[in-house]
C-alpha cells in the first residue's frame, strides 16, 4: 500500500482540499469535467486522426510514438496502481468531494496526466507549431484531476514525471 511520510501526506491532503474547493464554482467544475473527459483519450484520438488526414505518411512517426507511449503508459500506470493501492482522496479525506468520474479504483499515479504529458512531448517534437495547444491542454488535464477530487497533487506530479520520461524515452529510442 502507498504511504507518504506523515508530513508529506498532510501537505498532500491540504493541497487536495484546496484544489477541490475550486470545484464549487460551477463554470470551472464544468470546464474541468469536460477537459477530464477529453483527456480520457477522446482528444488524443481525434488529434491523431486529424494529423493523419492532414499530413498522411508524414504524421506516421508521431503516431507510432504516441501508440508506443500509450501502450507503455497504460502498462506502467496499471502496474503502479495495483501495487500501490492508494485510495482516491475523496475516499479518505472528508473535505474532498468527488465531482468527476473515476475510471478505476486507485489514485497513484494520474494516468490522465501521464498520457497528456507524454503525448504532448511527442506531438511538440514532431509538430512544434502544436506545442502551445497540446501543452496548454496537458496543464488543464493535470489541473482537472485534483480539482475534481480524483487525485492528490502528488499523483499528478508523479504522472507528469513518468509521462515526461516516457515521452522523451520513446522519442530517443524509436
Amino acid at each position: 500500500m502507498f504511504a507518504l511520510p506523515a508530513r508529506l501526506q498532510l501537505l498532500d491532503d491540504r493541497l487536495a482540499v484546496r484544489s477541490n474547493r475550486l470545484s464549487r464554482y460551477r463554470g470551472l467544475r464544468d470546464l474541468m469535467r469536460a477537459v477530464s473527459r477529453l483527456g480520457d483519450g477522446v482528444a488524443w484520438y481525434t488529434l491523431a486522426a486529424c494529423l493523419y488526414v492532414l499530413f498522411g505518411a508524414e504524421a506516421l512517426p508521431a503516431l507510432r510514438h504516441m501508440l508506443v507511449a500509450g501502450v507503455l503508459g497504460v502498462g506502467i500506470y496499471k502496474l503502479l496502481k495495483t501495487h500501490t493501492l492508494r485510495p482516491r482522496p475523496f475516499e479518505v479525506v472528508s473535505d474532498v468531494v468527488c465531482t468527476g468520474c473515476p475510471l478505476d479504483k486507485f489514485s497513484f499515479p494520474s494516468g490522465h496526466t501521464l498520457h497528456a504529458v507524454s503525448f504532448s512531448l511527442i506531438l511538440a517534437h514532431h509538430f512544434p507549431a502544436l506545442a502551445p495547444a497540446v501543452f496548454g491542454f496537458a496543464v488543464l488535464v493535470a489541473a482537472s484531476r485534483p480539482v475534481l477530487g480524483l487525485h492528490y497533487p502528488s499523483d499528478v506530479l508523479a504522472g507528469a514525471a513518468i509521462g515526461a520520461c516516457l515521452g522523451h524515452g520513446v522519442i530517443a529510442l524509436l
